[in-house]
């Protein structure tokens, strides 16, 4: 069975990859051991947006009042709320089904293993071994929750992001270790509905990827929502034999101990780059990455890798650049490398986070002469009317050539506002050109030209 491209793993690195292949006219195989769309449309981004919609209309329900309208009880059942998210994973999945079919890829079902000569052994549900031949081999594998040695993870007291998304009920108390995007989105999600959230961040501020004025603001609202938030911090150990769990907590003070329902062990991810027969056909990987040129090509000629396998940023966005950017090369085609300095972060909490390029201690580092612009949402007409003031926009612009360095954004819906300082950034747009863009009003989006404005002493709602 030979096909041009086979790619493995169908999350949103694989299947836009095989869907971008089929569309360029190969021959096009996936393979997928679990359900198609991989984590992300199954245990990761979009079921826990799903539980995030439900949280926010809950806190909306809660607050009525604060739009004129009569006070609500608002009650719920925790299992249909967990109900309701896998049911929109299982839609998107029975979607990306639907693709597979219309772009004529055939779907493998199994547990795959690259081999040497370009072959792909597949082991089925039953134990039956199959073996695929490909001109080219692009492995999408993803990553899991990863575990720390002082962590073990055991499914019931101590869970991942895995196990968070679909909990038979509702605990009361929860520990949150680590607050990047996935600790900050579940200890916001449980928090809402009434669980008694501490989050525990071993660096300074949570958030840390973010620009620290957005992370201290985040840490305010967070706390004023009564998420309890630890930095500085970290669990040395955890006792998990009796009802609950113990943590044992390293601060500057001396260790604590914290009790708790359940841990959540939200440290980052692990590649899935195990038993998949990279040692084997001899492809190079360090410090749990695949390695691959700039055009992810692996050490071996015909394999490729792209995702969150290789030493790239771990958004499904950016694997699935990769993926289009891998096909297209494969295809002879006149292709532009990825600029990875211009990938969108986002995280959706609320209120939201999100951002692009260089942080103010970055951009100062680098040694540009800069102009930051700010905007309270708390000036904005539409954010007022929504109800919804908290946060800010913040740009950064080159104070020589007007070049825009970094946007950093937190309040309700700035992850939908984010691209268009991508776009701008991309297009070598300076800040007189954002400023001089006409934006609707009222709209939120307004405060970026506005952010803009007041970089260069033109803001006119402040």
């Amino acid at each position: 069975m030979n096909y041009d491209i086979i790619v493995i793993g169908s999350g949103p690195g694989g299947y836009v990859t095989a869907i971008r292949a089929a569309q360029l006219g190969f021959k096009t195989a996936i393979i997928e051991k679990e359900n198609l769309g991989g984590i992300c449309l199954n245990w990761g981004c979009i079921p826990t947006k799903a539980l995030l919609k439900s949280a926010q209309v809950f806190h909306y329900i809660n607050h009525a009042e604060d739009y004129g309208l009569n006070k609500v009880e608002a009650s719920f059942e925790f299992p249909n709320v967990i109900q309701r998210s896998r049911g929109v994973a299982s839609k998107m999945s029975k979607g990306i089904e639907f693709l597979m079919k219309k772009n004529k890829i055939d779907v493998i079902l199994g547990t795959a293993k690259v081999q040497k000569d370009k072959k792909v052994s597949v082991t089925d549900k039953d134990g039956k071994v199959t073996e695929y031949a490909a001109e080219n081999i692009i492995i999408a594998t993803g990553a899991r929750s990863r575990e720390l040695p002082n962590l073990p993870q055991d499914g019931k007291k101590v869970i991942g992001y895995r196990q968070a998304l679909s909990l038979p009920e509702q605990p009361k108390s929860m520990i949150v270790v680590g607050s990047g995007a996935i600790g900050v989105e579940f200890a916001d999600f449980y928090n809402t509905m009434g669980t008694k959230v501490t989050v525990v961040e071993f660096m300074p501020n949570i958030v840390p990827v973010e620009d620290e004025e957005i992370s201290k603001h985040l840490e305010k609202s967070l706390k004023k929502t009564g998420i309890e938030i630890m930095t500085n911090a970290s669990v040395e150990s955890v006792d998990t034999s009796g009802e609950g769990v113990k943590a044992t907590v390293k601060t500057a003070n001396g260790n604590i101990t914290l009790e708790a329902d359940i841990l959540l062990s939200a440290v980052g991810i692990a590649a899935n780059i195990e038993n998949i027969g990279l040692e084997e056909v001899g492809i190079q990987t360090d410090k749990g990455r695949v390695l691959v040129n700039e055009w992810y090509e692996t050490s071996v000629p015909g394999y490729y890798a792209i995702g969150d396998i290789i030493p790239t940023q771990a958004l499904a966005h950016v694997a699935s650049a990769e993926g289009i950017t891998c096909v297209e090369k494969i295809k002879g085609m006149h292709v532009e490398k990825i600029d990875y300095g211009n990938i969108p972060g986002c995280t959706y909490c609320h209120p939201e986070v999100a951002s692009v390029g260089l942080t103010e201690k970055q951009a100062k580092e680098k040694g540009y002469e800069i102009k930051v612009g700010k905007f309270p949402l708390s000036a904005s007409g539409k954010a007022t009317a929504n109800g919804n003031t908290d946060g800010f926009i913040k740009v950064i612009f080159d104070a020589k050539y007007g070049e825009w360095l970094g946007c950093h954004m937190i309040g309700e819906g700035v992850t939908d506002m984010v691209a268009e300082a991508v776009v701008a950034r991309k297009l070598e747009t300076t800040g007189h050109e954002i400023i001089k863009s006409i934006h609707p009003h009222p709209t939120v989006s307004e405060a970026i030209m506005e952010a803009a404005a007041a970089a260069y002493g033109e803001v006119i709602h402040i």
